[in-house]
């Protein structure tokens, strides 16, 4: 009983945890983005404006909860449900501390690319099933940037596998105990921070919203909680990518003097903040650009890291 019972609180934990931060980051971005940009923040509703995020609830919660009268009712109401259940289910496999987190599956790794890859059809279905041009264009632009990312994101990992001999994320933070891979793995960790800021959608790579041409892109025809899901997923993939990070290049929970959960916190918070950061400094390039950057140079740059890891690691295993 006692097992279940962590079990159980491990699963419940993690998930308030991660929707209270997510819900928390709509208000810490818009401060962290005023502070960078020299101008106010929310600064009216509450003490320092943080009273914010509930002002923006009761507005989605109360805002007309509409569907297009041509569109494809079942498909549009599901879409953005994809998003969030694809998200919460990869949490699953991060490991935030000795003993804290929901499995440690062999195949982890693997599990997360797989989840990241489903997580596709809910913008595509959302701008397909909305019968709007420019929701389907979003779509079709989420789907062509998701799959070209999606590639060397994995290829970038790879290196890490065969440092750490394993799928498994626990197996890799402890063995990183002694070195963390952002040493030896820096040009994987430079490829899957730009394949994670693409799979989240954020500056400079949102073009499948890119609101000076498709208006929003996929999420156009959204309102209510609906569109709230959607906004909602954004900062969950922000917090995933960022433990995913952590987990695969900065040794997860490893660090001196503080409690294990404190170092992986930290790390977090920090990438998240880089995420912000990149958001508030850098602009939208072209979608040719985009994808003439992840087909004809971080693809690549994935191939021959992971050759030379893969050398280096054979001729040291002789």
């Amino acid at each position: 009983m006692s097992s279940v019972l962590l079990s159980l609180l491990n699963v419940f934990g993690i998930l308030i945890a991660v929707i209270a931060l997510a819900a928390g980051l709509t208000f810490a971005e818009r401060r962290l983005l005023a502070l960078w940009q020299d101008r106010y923040g929310p600064n009216r509703v509450g003490p320092f404006g943080l009273l914010q995020v509930v002002a923006d609830m009761i507005k989605l919660l109360t805002k007309e909860d509409w569907v297009p009268p041509l569109a494809d009712r079942p498909v549009f109401v599901v879409a953005p449900t994809v998003l969030i259940v694809t998200i919460l289910l990869s949490f699953a496999i991060v490991p935030v501390a000795p003993g804290i987190g929901v499995a440690d599956l062999n195949v982890g790794l693997l599990f997360f690319l797989a989840m990241s890859s489903m997580g596709v059809y809910s913008l595509v279905l959302g701008g397909w099933s909305s019968n709007s041009k420019y929701s389907l264009l979003g779509g079709l632009r989420a789907a062509a940037q998701m799959f070209s990312y999606e590639v060397f994101m994995g290829l970038s990992l790879l290196g890490v596998v065969l440092l750490a001999g394993s799928f498994s994320l626990l197996d890799i933070v402890v063995a990183q105990t002694g070195l963390w891979y952002c040493v030896p793995q820096v040009i994987g960790l430079a490829i899957f921070v730009i394949a994670g800021l693409a799979e989240t959608h954020r500056l400079p790579f949102d073009l499948p919203e890119a609101d000076g041409e498709l208006v929003a892109g996929y999420h156009s025809e959204y309102s209510g909680m609906k569109f709230a899901m959607f906004y909602v997923g954004e900062y969950l993939g922000i917090i995933l990518i960022s433990a995913l990070i952590v987990t695969f290049f900065f040794g997860g929970w490893n660090g001196p003097f503080l409690p294990p959960i404190v170092w992986f916190l930290l790390k977090t918070f920090l990438f998240i903040g880089g995420f912000i950061l990149v958001r508030a400094s850098l602009p939208r390039p072209r979608y040719d650009q985009l994808m003439a950057l992840g087909w004809k140079v971080l693809f690549p740059l994935a191939l021959l890291n992971l050759i030379a890891t893969g050398g280096i690691t054979l001729a040291l295993a002789r």
